[in-house]
């Protein structure tokens, strides 16, 4: 075939342009709901479970979201990043199973079916507690369903066919087993503590369940009258401040410091109704006095010292004494305490032991000096259940703390004016200050004396380290954190805790199953009681068959008793039910230990940094309180998601980025490559810009893959010994090396970032703008017997493949769709491995000579975009630059290297010397300039360089000699 008029040659179709059906455009809304259908007809969860048995077992534990709600954004990145987990894992030679959870008690769910109630004029004391919890559960169950949806729509693989739930009959009876270990091992014990109480809910809290809020609150200087102590002191008083004027009925001491400096201070000016008046005398801390007749709108002088022998033993009059009703008649004593500071207030602390932690532990501390005083030490109930003051407060009694709504009562007034009748008010106001609220009500919570159920912290000779508190700091040094600033965080808060209160006064949750004798306090199960392990396995026993409905069904106490005990009159059967972080924390017994493809402990934990109080700390004291250790061997915490301004994402402030949108307008994987190509373990942004950034990063990916793809259709299978490629694919094959090295390394460190980051530039920088662009001459334009273009080919499918299955946990629904157009009669890129990179890739002189090349190409493509963009050239095989290298060590690196193909130009001149005035250089390459020329000659009609050569052969006139010769093989092969 001879390149005539009347039958010229179609160039373009003797070249080995990229061939595919990969779409440009990626299409993910539509296309990922496809690849999740046939994930679910292959049933690739139970596949992948069944391909990797025999292997060792990796697990990620999964903490329980809630199951009251659809997904937000937090949900979408904790669940991402345990899927890139897992997934990364299983393609690493692992079994990596991962099994989803759901909290599924508690007070959210208890409530909105409290609500309904309301809405249809019901009252759900008229309702049995079964039926109630039945519509509880059934609540639950609905929102299960949903979220499940919606985690595999985000491209999440697990066992959703089967997850654990803490609603679960067997999980009850586990969760109810653990709480009675503790009750037998003798932790569990009933306490009067000051705890948190929610007024709006009716229950207590724990500290997790607890965020803080701005709060405006009353705030009181309080003078107690000195009734015994140094002469010279006599009928002066101690000044106290506060902010919660509403806990002086419960006052029972005052506290002082023995490392604050105190003075007597004598009122000289006043101008006020009511507080001091001139020749008043209160003692105060020198450092604070000032503020405090400022305060009070008092000038004082300070007219003596006050020691700590003279607060010693210092007994004070009750400030709301003599207020008309019995009550307040008994004795204040001075008391030390180490919690008082100078930081704010008077230097002395109001104590009401009954209000508040360090008030307790101080006057519990003290209960043998105190009755040595001949003072009672008993700690008052002042507040009800309903926030109303109990008849423990003389005077009050039915005056509102708190309502049922949140809102401040009329207790702090009452006690204010109580206070003025007495004259006993030294100053008052009103101060702003973060003050904690319930984060499911929204509302204030108080402090108050209540029976609840506790597990102590600090008993001795009853965990594996002695005490729990030391168990678990023990196993908190043997836990890897990620990062490690977590074992700080997780430690300060195990070392600073009180004792564990599990109690709350609902319906809907596992039932604290034990049974208290009345007279005596005895619990069962018990350390003491011989049948503890009868009753315990009765109790599991019904809880697995019916759920812990069964203790709530009629005769119940009956029949978990009878053949127990003698006397059944004796005995109460507790009704409060578990604090829903017990239930939680109990996931690894009744998830890990029961479940055969799974293993205890956990190779990891995975939640939010709140967690440290939450679910990372319920567990580890569960665990250490009954295994004596940690249910993990790691755990991991990222932050929190913000808008993309770094404030707090807000419905009224219309910047909430919801996964359900994110997914519908632009896929699940721009939502997966967010999460991982951003720092996690920091506040993470979220919105429109750092979207669109994401989505033009997965552009520039998938172009590259499909790019790929289309070369691939021409690889034949064809092998190039190593030794026999050119430099340029050996080059290659040590990045891929280098970077097997790097995405491996950093899915042990779970650093996603780095990942994503590295992979992302390696693709657009080096393959793109790089190898591949040098390459396509050769791939496109080389004969069938080309060794450049066969090295080249199989490179690629170096690269292809690793590309692919590195990047598989991270965009698990693009890269499903990448590996099936390259292997269609594959199951899935989900079940292949990592593959390995030969050692003998490596080369690190070549890698450190191809740097030296790079950087003379990147001053000839800097010369080069100047004429393009001045349109001297259109393109770069327009031009012949002459380039001058005043540099040996870059002058050796290219020495017998092709520069005109490794700068894609038509020719080039390389000169050593000092190059002419006016050349083109960059500052951070010396010893290099380059003068742009226009290529002489013609151009290919095939590959469009301008040669000398184009006509060599007569038999194809418009092409260049090598173009010719590839024309020649083609001719012979019956390709032309």
């Amino acid at each position: 075939m001879t390149d005539s008029a009347d039958n010229k040659i179609d160039y373009s179709k003797t070249l080995n342009l990229p061939q595919t059906d990969f779409p440009m455009r990626a299409g993910l809304p539509k296309k990922e709901p496809e690849i999740i259908e046939r994930w679910n007809e292959m049933n690739l969860y139970k596949s992948l479970r069944e391909d990797a048995k025999g292997r060792e077992k990796f697990v990620l534990h999964d903490g329980p979201p809630y199951a009251n709600g659809n997904l937000h954004i937090g949900h979408a990145l904790n669940k991402t990043l345990k899927d890139v987990i897992t997934r990364s894992f299983q393609m690493r030679g692992y079994d990596s199973n991962y099994v989803p959870g759901w909290d599924c008690h508690g007070l959210p769910i208890e409530w909105k079916i409290e609500e309904q109630y309301r809405g249809k004029g019901k009252n759900k004391d008229e309702v049995p507690i079964n039926e109630f919890r039945q519509e509880c559960r059934d609540f639950a169950a609905h929102w299960v369903g949903v979220q499940s949806e919606e985690f595999l729509r985000l491209g999440i693989t697990g066992d959703f066919e089967n997850p654990y739930l803490t609603m679960n009959f067997d999980s009850e009876a586990i969760i109810a087993g653990e709480l009675m270990k503790f009750a037998k091992s003798g932790q569990l014990y009933r306490g009067s503590k000051p705890i948190m109480w929610s007024v709006v809910e009716q229950t207590a809290l724990a500290e997790a369940e607890i965020e803080y809020e701005m709060y405006e609150s009353d705030t009181v200087w309080v003078k107690f009258p000195i009734v015994q102590g140094p002469d010279h002191l006599k009928g002066a008083s101690i000044v106290i401040w506060t902010t919660t004027p509403w806990t002086m009925p419960a006052n029972r001491c005052v506290c002082y410091s023995k490392k604050v400096s105190y003075g007597l201070y004598e009122v000289t000016v006043a101008e006020n109704e009511f507080g001091p008046q001139p020749g008043d005398r209160s003692i105060f801390a020198d450092s604070l006095v000032g503020e405090c007749a400022e305060k009070a709108k008092v000038e004082v002088k300070r007219v003596g010292d006050v020691s700590v022998d003279d607060l010693k033993g210092m007994i004070l009059d009750h400030p709301l004494k003599g207020m008309g009703v019995d009550g307040y008649q008994f004795k204040v004593p001075m008391l030390h305490g180490d919690h008082v500071t100078e930081d704010a207030g008077t230097g002395f602390v109001h104590t009401a032991p009954g209000h508040g932690r360090d008030d307790f532990e101080n006057w519990v501390a003290k209960r043998a000096e105190i009755e040595a005083l001949g003072i009672d030490s008993s700690i008052p109930f002042c507040v009800a259940d309903d926030g109303t003051y109990t008849d423990d407060a003389p005077g009050f009694p039915g005056v509102k703390v708190i309502d049922e709504k949140g809102k401040k009562g009329k207790a702090n007034q009452a006690v204010i004016t109580a206070l003025i009748g007495q004259n006993n008010l030294f100053a008052r106001g009103r101060v702003k200050h973060e003050y904690p609220h319930s984060w499911r009500s929204k509302k204030p919570i108080i402090f108050r004396n209540t029976p609840q159920w506790f597990v102590y912290m600090d008993k001795d000779g009853v965990c594996e380290k002695g005490t729990l508190r030391n168990t678990a700091l023990a196993a908190i040094e043997e836990t890897r954190f990620v990062p490690a600033l977590g074992k700080n965080r997780l430690r300060g808060m195990i070392e600073g805790r009180p004792d564990w209160v599990l109690s709350r006064q609902r319906a809907w949750g596992v039932p604290i199953s034990v049974f208290r004798n009345e007279e005596t306090g005895q619990v069962i199960p018990g350390p003491e009681f011989d049948k503890s392990d009868e009753l315990s396995q009765r109790i599991v026993e019904a809880f697995k068959k019916e759920g812990a409905d069964a203790w709530y069904a009629e005769g119940a106490k009956e029949r978990f008793l009878d053949g127990i005990v003698d006397n059944q009159e004796q005995w109460t059967k507790v009704n409060d039910i578990l604090d829903v972080w017990f239930d939680s924390g109990s996931t690894h017994a009744f998830c890990l230990e029961q479940r055969e493809d799974l293993k205890w402990p956990a190779d990891l934990y995975l939640e939010g940094s709140d967690q440290h109080r939450g679910w990372f700390h319920s567990s580890l004291l569960e665990s250490s309180g009954t295994r004596g250790r940690a249910p993990y061997d790691a755990v991991l915490t990222h932050g929190f998601v913000m808008a993309e301004d770094g404030t707090k994402m807000s419905k009224s402030k219309g910047n909430v980025v919801t996964p359900q949108e994110v997914i519908s307008q632009s896929g699940a994987d721009i939502l997966r490559l967010w999460v991982a190509s951003s720092d996690y373990s920091e506040d993470l942004r979220l919105g429109k810009t750092i979207l669109q950034t994401n989505i033009d990063s997965y552009r520039k990916l998938r172009n590259t893959l499909r790019w790929m793809l289309g070369t691939l259709s021409h690889d034949e299978g064809e092998e190039v010994a190593l030794a026999d490629m050119p430099e340029l694919e050996r080059l290659m094959l040590h990045r891929i090396w280098e970077l097997d090295k790097l995405v491996n390394s950093n899915y042990d460190s779970f650093d996603f970032k780095r990942i994503t980051r590295s992979l992302l530039d390696f693709m657009v920088l080096e393959l793109s703008a790089f190898y591949f662009d040098v390459r396509k001459d050769a791939l496109y334009c080389d004969g069938p017997s080309s060794v450049r273009r066969k090295a080249a080919l199989q490179v690629v499918g170096h690269l292809f493949d690793r590309l692919v299955t590195w990047m598989a946990p991270i965009l698990p629904f693009t890269m499903e769709e990448t590996w099936l157009s390259r292997y269609p009669d594959a199951k899935s890129v989900h079940f292949e491995q990592f593959r390995s990179c030969p050692d003998e890739w490596r080369d690190d002189a070549l890698a450190a000579k191809w740097k030296k090349v790079r950087q003379v190409r990147r001053v000839v493509t800097g010369a080069l975009e100047i004429e393009r963009r001045e349109k001297r050239i259109g393109s770069s095989l327009e031009a012949a630059p002459v380039v001058y290298i005043n540099n040996d060590e870059l002058n050796t690196a290219i020495n017998g290297l092709d520069m005109e193909e490794i700068c894609i130009t038509s020719d080039i001149e390389i000169n050593v010397g000092t190059a002419p005035d006016g050349a083109f250089t960059l500052d951070d390459v010396a010893g290099v300039a380059v003068v742009p020329q226009l290529a002489k000659g013609e151009k290919c009609a095939r590959s469009w360089r301008v040669t000398t050569d184009v006509g060599a052969d007569p038999e194809f006139p418009e092409v260049s000699a090598r173009d010719a010769k590839v024309l020649q093989e083609l001719k012979l092969l019956g390709k032309l």
